[in-house]
């Protein structure tokens, strides 16, 4: 999830990897575009199969789980197997969505219609905003992203450590104000990571990177997007709460 809001990633990652000379075989956005539209119906087609038969989904949500963080964490450290690897992760991730959105559809419904459009509706304002350059991706606004994301991810770290004592953070995971904030908090900067993918993906078109790369950028996008729509769900069902 941090891998484009680490500097390490952006300009200086393009020197550790080879650029390729020939334009047919060089990463491009529209290329990145395509994959990512596979790998969203990829995940749209796992999940719509376990929204219809979530019984028999159920014993495989949790291993999915599991087998997406140990394949994301593969992705990210062999780019290279990137076209093998974002395909399979994708799919699985699509349980696992698939899982989560039938127990916030059943506790409130109505619930996952509206996070699905406001997870794409906040995509293409992203996006717009980074085309009109209304926000400019600068070295102060990737590390400043690059800590909130990091410090988000202690505190749910934190969080899953204590809930195996049965303990929890206060009032951040509640229906409170301060619940609703921290969640709109998270979804900003969820937001604000599509960004920093976005100059990922045009820096290394521009830099020439390998083919194999956008299927990498494609991984970011949908690590992203997954990522806003849980956070997303989150909000919207504390704001059902009240």
């Amino acid at each position: 999830m941090m891998r484009s809001g680490n500097p390490a990633l952006q300009a200086n990652a393009f020197k550790s990897i080879p650029r390729s000379d020939d334009k047919a075989n060089a990463m491009s956005v529209q290329g990145t575009v395509n994959k990512t539209l596979i790998l969203l119906a990829l995940s749209f087609l796992s999940a719509s199969w376990v929204w219809e038969h979530i019984q028999q989904a159920m014993p495989f949500i949790m291993p999915a789980c599991i087998a997406g963080l140990i394949l994301g964490f593969v992705t990210i450290f062999k780019k290279e197997w990137a076209g093998m690897t974002s395909p399979v992760y994708a799919i699985i991730e699509g349980v696992v969505l698939g899982g989560v959105s039938v127990m916030f559809e059943r506790k409130f419904p109505g619930i996952v219609i509206q996070a699905v459009a406001l997870t794409f509706g906040v995509l293409f304002c992203m996006l717009m905003a980074y085309k009109m350059k209304i926000i400019q991706v600068t070295a102060k606004f990737r590390m400043g992203i690059f800590a909130a994301t990091g410090a988000i991810a202690l505190v749910y770290l934190i969080s899953m450590v204590m809930g195996f004592f049965g303990a929890r953070i206060p009032f951040i995971h509640e229906s409170g104000p301060t619940g609703i904030i921290f969640s709109i908090f998270v979804v900003s900067i969820a937001a604000l990571n599509l960004v920093l993918d976005f100059d990922f993906i045009e820096k290394g078109a521009e830099h020439g990177l390998p083919k194999y790369m956008e299927w990498y950028g494609a991984f970011g996008i949908m690590v992203t997007l997954i990522w806003l729509y849980l956070e997303i769900l989150r909000l919207l069902s504390k704001t059902r709460r009240r």
